[in-house]
C-alpha cells in the first residue's frame, strides 16, 4: 500500500506541474495586462508602462518563456510573484483559499454523505416511491444550474425571513460587520451557500450511487451471504454496498473540478470574497500571476482528491492494500 500511494503521488505530481506550467503559459498568452493602463487618464507613457509590467514580470513584449521562466523560479521558491496592483499574490491567495476551503469542504463532504445514502436507499427501494422521489428530486436538481440555485435560495429565504418578521437567513460576505468574528454570525451566513453545495453534489452522487448498488443487488456475494442466514438489509450493508462504494472513490476525484467549478458561482452570488470570486477578477483585469496561482492551487485540490481516493479505494479493495492491482 506505502509503494502504492508513492508511486501515485510522484505521477501525480508531475501532473501538478504540468497543469500549472499550462496554466502559466496559457493565461500568460491569452491575457493582456497592458490593457489595464488604457483606461488611465492621463495614459502613462510607454517606457513606464512597460518598465511597470517588466517589473511584475508581466511585460507580453518579453518573451513568453523568459516570463516562464522568472515565473517558474518564483514558485519553486514559494513565491508566485505580484498583483498588477504590486501587492504580493502569496498573502491574498491563502486569505482566499480559507474562504473557499469553509465553503467547499462542508458541502463536499454533507454533499457525498447525502448522495451516497439517498442514492443507496433508492436502489435498494427500487420502482417505489422513495425511489421515484429520490430519483426526481435528483433529475431536478441536475437540470438546474449551480447558479440559478444559489439564486433561488435566496429567493426563498427572503420569503421566509418576510413572512417570519425575523432574518432568520443572512448570506451576504463571511459575517455582518457589527458581528465579524462570531462563529455563530458566520455560522449562519455560512448556511445558505452550504445548502446549495450540498445539494448540487448530492444530485450527483446519488445518481451515481444508485446505479452501482443497482449492479450488486443481484451479484452472486449478496446472494451467497443471504443463503448462509444474512437479512437483506444485513447483506447490501455489509457486502453491496462496500463494493458499490469503491468505483465511487474514483468518481470523488472526477468530481473535484465540478465542485471547484461550482464554487466559483456560488462565491459570486453570496458575495464570498473566496478563490473563485478572485478568478473571474483577476480574468477581467488581466492580472496573469493571480490567475496562474488559483489554477496551481485548483490543479493541486484535485491531486489532493485523487490521493484520497486512492486511500479511500484502499480501504474499501484489499487487491489495492496488497499491491494485486495498479
Amino acid at each position: 500500500m506505502a509503494g502504492f500511494l508513492l508511486r501515485r503521488m510522484v505521477s501525480r505530481g508531475v501532473l501538478v506541474v504540468l497543469a500549472g506550467s499550462l496554466a502559466y503559459l496559457l493565461a500568460a498568452a491569452a491575457l493582456d495586462p497592458r490593457g489595464g493602463f488604457e483606461g488611465r487618464v492621463p495614459r502613462p507613457p510607454e517606457s513606464v508602462v512597460d518598465a511597470r509590467l517588466s517589473a511584475l514580470n508581466l511585460n507580453d513584449r518579453v518573451p513568453l518563456a523568459d516570463r516562464y521562466r522568472v515565473w517558474a523560479w518564483g514558485v519553486l521558491h514559494g513565491d508566485f510573484g505580484r498583483t498588477q496592483e504590486g501587492e504580493p499574490v502569496d498573502a491574498e491567495l491563502w486569505r482566499r483559499l480559507g474562504v473557499s476551503l469553509r465553503l467547499l469542504v462542508p458541502g463536499a463532504v454533507l454533499g457525498g454523505v447525502l448522495g451516497v445514502l439517498l442514492g443507496a436507499y433508492a436502489a435498494a427501494r427500487r420502482g417505489r416511491a422513495a425511489d421515484r422521489s429520490i430519483t426526481a428530486a435528483s433529475c431536478l436538481l441536475l437540470a438546474v444550474p449551480v447558479f440559478v440555485l444559489a439564486v433561488l435560495s435566496q429567493t426563498i429565504a427572503v420569503t421566509v425571513n418576510a413572512a417570519l418578521g425575523v432574518r432568520v437567513f443572512v448570506w451576504a460576505g463571511e459575517s455582518a460587520p457589527e458581528g465579524s468574528g462570531a462563529l455563530v454570525d458566520q455560522a449562519r451566513h455560512l448556511l445558505l451557500p452550504t445548502v446549495v453545495m450540498t445539494l448540487a453534489q448530492a444530485a450527483l452522487f446519488s445518481r451515481y450511487q444508485r446505479g452501482l448498488m443497482l449492479d450488486v443487488l443481484h451479484a452472486d456475494f449478496v446472494r451467497t451471504a443471504r443463503a448462509r442466514g444474512l437479512r437483506r438489509r444485513s447483506a447490501l450493508l455489509r457486502h453491496g454496498l462496500r463494493t458499490a462504494l469503491t468505483p465511487m472513490t474514483t468518481y470523488f476525484a472526477y468530481s473535484t473540478g465540478l465542485l471547484v467549478l461550482g464554487g466559483v458561482f456560488v462565491e459570486k452570488v453570496f458575495g464570498r470574497h473566496g478563490m473563485g470570486e478572485w478568478l473571474v477578477d483577476s480574468i477581467g483585469r488581466g492580472d496573469v500571476n493571480a490567475v496562474a496561482a488559483i489554477d496551481c492551487v485548483a490543479a493541486c485540490a484535485v491531486v489532493l482528491a485523487g490521493l484520497v481516493s486512492d486511500v479511500l479505494n484502499g480501504m474499501l479493495d484489499p487487491r489495492v492494500r496488497s499491491g494485486a492491482t495498479p
